[in-house]
């Protein structure tokens, strides 16, 4: 298929993208070029995204790549990161694809940084076997990947190309078609309106879960909302346990954080411990020494472990560290942390902390969330229409430990894919084998291309259409921009419940000391027993702890509110529901899920590098 078929026929297909990072974004705008009705949901402004925060960079092997590296040796670097729990065929195509997409990122704007030859200037990271990391405003590539795509965007928009519509919580999903079972449209709350909209199929673009977590590096509206809107469908996730920590994030005043979320969050780079800064205690004892041969330089998760344990120690599961920086200007000379890390020097000054003579609070932060809704290599997943791309699926790329300026290109590569999926409109149901690779190579080339595309443009915006289950979807839709539009019923609950599932130890039933439910509650309730550090008694407890607030706050239902913080908080709790559930169920550690009694033992997941997979419809699934 072409980009210049789509648009020929009678209708052009409508795709409805919930989500504002470089997933939900870039999809957006190649269906929009390939001639699809495209609507764009975000939650907040375009802006608000896990994407905007990334300091990192994009990691690819161009045309011309740095001597020495290849393709193969990305894949391998990719799947060593990932501790054998990777889906090698999604490896394989997220690295030989990489450069297309990377192109196509700069024809839609995006001007990443060159070195002194007027060639891409290629960084090499932890874990990176040859220097392969893109970068575009050197500390600030997710913001200048973001701000160009934005742009593009808003350009789309006046030309009537896409509908955006900012500040809308999507609530659920509506289910339609013949039997009822194929996602149809996204139902939200605007304006303190409960809105709707119907499509062909959905792209969940909404990254990641952060908010779970005391500390995180995600910004505030990364509550699981695509997760949670997945799973009361019915659609498969996998790979919950996994969450990616980063050791040292800046720890903000505890009335902000409960306030506000971590709406600004500042991650301390490893460089700066490169350049020789240290961990210490409150007592000022540097500790790193003590857990690992290579003390501060130890690998990310390492140090994660070795923090979170002597917190632990300490009796302070929820506290802090500091980052001594002040030795590097003692030994580099006064001005060398302005110089060498002029953000991070500004940012510290900002939040009150001279660094050049204070020591930074900083503890171990939720950064990437591994598993997600599971997907095939074109975005599908296990229910009809629903796509997903991104942070909030799981495609397996990502293994068991995400390896570093890999997000990104996930988001880029799959979820380009899901529009092919999408433009192919395959009736083989879902997870459906791979499209013939003539068609994907057709829109990947034109996301690479340079001359205009064959698109017939749309006769201005986007139209709304009316959402009523009881109208045919073929039906022309009505011009009602402007028009109060209703929401579609939402599907009831299946009976699935968590104390359903086998586990080992107490069943996750009422829990008499759990005290009511806040964010702030649940969010030290995942630091303290479900965070960096785990067990099975830690996991138990933390399970009947969030047992006895769904009692309350209903996760597996739709709130009936105009008030987005109420969805947000039984979407977090769903969420960490499952994530407890699958790091019970794998009793062995493995990559970013680390046990204290890790064992091999006979469990739900048998074989330790083998996908757990659970759905509101089956219990759980071994692949």
């Amino acid at each position: 298929m072409t980009t210049a078929s789509v648009a020929e026929g009678s209708a052009p297909k409508r795709l409805i993208v919930v989500g504002s990072g470089i997933a939900g974004l870039y999809s957006a705008l190649l269906a929009a070029e390939a001639g699809a009705e495209v609507v764009l949901l975000t939650k907040g402004a375009l802006a608000d995204s896990n994407t905007y925060y990334a300091q990192g960079g994009i990691s690819a092997v161009l045309d011309e790549p740095a001597p020495g590296d290849t393709v193969a040796a990305h894949i391998a670097d990719t799947l060593k990161a990932g501790a054998g729990h990777c889906n090698e065929e999604a490896v394989r195509v997220l690295c030989t694809e990489a450069r297309l997409d990377i192109a196509g990122l700069g024809r839609f704007g995006v001007q990443f940084d060159l070195d002194d030859d007027g060639d891409p200037a290629l960084g090499l990271e932890a874990a990176h076997s040859a220097p392969r990391i893109l970068h575009a405003g050197g500390d600030a590539t997710g913001a200048g990947v973001a701000a160009a795509l934005i742009r593009t965007v808003l350009d789309f928009q006046a030309a009537g190309r896409i509908q955006v519509i900012g500040h809308a919580q999507v609530t659920s999903l509506s289910l339609g078609g013949p039997h009822g079972g194929r996602v149809v449209g996204a139902n939200f709350l605007h304006d303190g309106r409960h809105l709707g909209v119907h499509g062909d199929s959905v792209l969940l673009a909404t990254g990641g879960a952060g908010q779970l977590f005391a500390q995180t590096t995600n910004p505030a509206v990364a509550t699981a909302d695509g997760l949670a809107l997945a799973w009361r469908v019915g659609a498969a996730v996998a790979d919950l346990e996994f969450f990616q920590f980063h050791p040292t994030c800046m720890v903000l005043p505890a009335a902000a954080r409960e306030a506000e979320g971590n709406n600004d969050p500042l991650l301390i780079s490893e460089a700066v411990r490169g350049e020789g800064a240290i961990l210490v205690d409150a007592t000022g004892l540097r500790f790193m020494p003590d857990y690992h041969p290579d003390a501060e330089l130890a690998p990310r998760d390492v140090v994660s472990r070795s923090i979170a344990l002597h917190l632990a120690k300490l009796g302070d599961p929820n506290g802090h560290v500091f980052l001594d920086a002040t030795v590097i200007e003692e030994q580099r000379g006064q001005g060398f942390l302005a110089k060498r890390f002029p953000t991070l020097s500004k940012r510290t000054r900002q939040a009150g902390v001279d660094w050049t003579r204070q020591l930074v609070p900083v503890a171990p932060a939720a950064h990437y969330w591994m598993g997600g809704v599971v997907t095939d290599l074109y975005g599908r997943t296990s229910v009809p229409g629903l796509l997903a791309a991104g942070e909030v699926a799981c495609t397996g790329v990502q293994g068991a430990n995400r390896l570093a300026s890999n997000s990104l290109l996930e988001g880029l590569v799959f979820g380009r894919r899901a529009v092919e999926g999408f433009l192919g409109g395959s009736s083989t149901g879902p997870l459906a084998p791979a499209l013939e690779p003539r068609t994907g190579d057709r829109l990947a080339s034109s996301a690479a291309g340079s001359g205009a595309h064959a698109t017939t443009a749309l006769s201005g915006p986007p139209e709304l259409p009316f959402v009523d289950s009881g109208r045919p979807l073929s039906g022309p839709p009505a011009p009602l921009l402007g028009s109060v539009l209703e929401m579609d019923p939402v599907p009831g609950p299946a009976s699935w419940e968590f104390e359903s599932l086998p586990g080992p130890g107490a069943l996750e039933t009422s829990f008499g000391q759990a005290g009511a439910f806040s964010r702030g509650a649940l969010r030290r309730l995942m630091t303290a027993k479900a965070g960096v550090l785990r067990d099975g008694g830690l996991l138990r407890e933390a399970g009947a702890a969030l047992a006895a607030w769904a009692g309350d706050v209903l996760p597996l239902n739709v709130p009936d509110s105009l008030d987005v913080r109420e969805h947000e908080d039984a979407n977090l709790l769903l969420a960490a529901q499952l994530l407890v559930h699958a790091a019970r169920e794998r009793r062995e550690s493995l990559g970013a899920h680390y046990r204290n009694d890790s064992v091999r033992e006979p469990a739900a997941v048998e074989d330790f590098d083998k996908r757990y997979t659970m759905s509101r419809k089956a219990s759980l699934v071994h692949d």
